[in-house]
């Protein structure tokens, strides 16, 4: 059976087809009794409205994509559902990209983003310098950076002062102790990796004479990373071998963590671990997981609040950036009994 058309409910309802465009674009032009003639009209049809039609005469969709660094992490699941609530609120979707950490697949993806005419874009860039958002930005689709801060005056930004959060999780280790740290995590062209890193090296050089700071560099931030990352430490002689390691992010920890049981190492006797994010899966690893908090609903709902305001206002919009402070979780891995 064929779709009705706006001409057809204009036609059961009695009024005008400007009158029926009304009610799906500018109901409260409407009034309620012939509103509701209208929407019995569609109901009664299976009147399903043309978005692309509509998109056509517009030029834009009422679509918003989000770009992430990696699907299959928790922290971005979460992120995502902040961004999805403000969206939905304001009766906008979300397309869903993947970027997996992967420049040129970022890029096929923003294209296609703007191909499609979506209102903005939020992104968590794999790189902090993008010429391609420039542009994307110049052509006039408004862009905010997601878990990434930036002092650019013509973008919005959210994130988390990670360089507090990498502080913070080695002046944790130093308290207990520790003086061979090490840091791992990467690519270090992703802008929160360095930050950490440079919080936490910070707080080793500050600290007594002979703390040092290891790094471990990963290819991701993924899971079978932290796995690898632990085969790299435990080929380390054991006299030299850090007794801590501070991960970019939780899923790093969590291979870390499994890798280290397997070996037959204790957490935190022999090895003590810290993450990043406080994931779910943090607490309820098989030894629950230090972690540095961040409010990752909070950061997507924020940062598609700030996107939908530039859609709204468009030229007389001001550009914020917002930074949120980490806090420090401390569970079993990184506390010796």
């Amino acid at each position: 059976m064929a779709i009705a058309s706006i001409k057809e409910v204009a036609q059961l309802a009695s009024v005008s087809v400007g009158t029926v465009s009304n009610v799906l674009n500018r109901p409260e032009a409407v009034s309620p009794a012939t509103r509701e003639r209208v929407l019995s009209a569609m109901s009664e049809l299976g009147f399903v409205r043309n978005e692309s039609a509509r998109a056509l005469r517009s030029g834009r969709t009422r679509t918003m994509g989000l770009v992430v660094l990696d699907v299959t992490n928790p922290f971005f699941t979460d992120v995502a559902k902040g961004v999805e609530g403000a969206a939905d609120a304001s009766g906008m979707i979300v397309t869903l990209c993947n970027s997996d950490q992967d420049g040129p697949r970022e890029r096929r993806y923003l294209d296609h983003l703007e191909e499609q005419r979506v209102q903005g874009i939020l992104i968590t860039p794999v790189e902090a310098r993008n010429p391609h958002l420039e542009q994307i930005i110049d052509r006039g689709t408004p862009v905010v950076l997601l878990d990434c801060r930036t002092t650019k005056r013509n973008r919005c930004s959210v994130a988390v002062d990670d360089v507090l959060g990498g502080r913070l999780a080695a002046e944790h280790l130093l308290a207990q102790g520790h003086r061979r740290i090490a840091f791992a995590g990467g690519p270090m062209t992703i802008s929160q990796v360095t930050d950490r890193r440079r919080g936490a090296a910070a707080a080793v050089t500050e600290a007594e004479v002979g703390a040092s700071l290891t790094l471990i560099e990963t290819p991701s931030l993924s899971f079978a990373s932290g796995r690898h990352a632990g085969e790299q430490l435990l080929e380390t002689d054991p006299s030299r071998r850090p007794t801590a390691v501070f991960c970019a992010n939780d899923l790093l920890a969590l291979g870390l963590l499994q890798e280290l049981s397997a070996r037959g190492l204790r957490v935190p006797d022999d090895i003590a671990l810290v993450g990043y994010d406080d994931i779910d899966y943090a607490a309820a690893a098989a030894v629950p997981l230090s972690s540095v908090r961040q409010p990752r609903e909070e950061l997507g709902k924020v940062a598609a609040q700030l996107l939908l305001e530039e859609i709204d206002e468009r030229d007389s919009h001001r550009h914020r950036h917002v930074v949120f402070e980490p806090e420090f979780v401390v569970r079993e891995s990184s506390v010796r009994a």
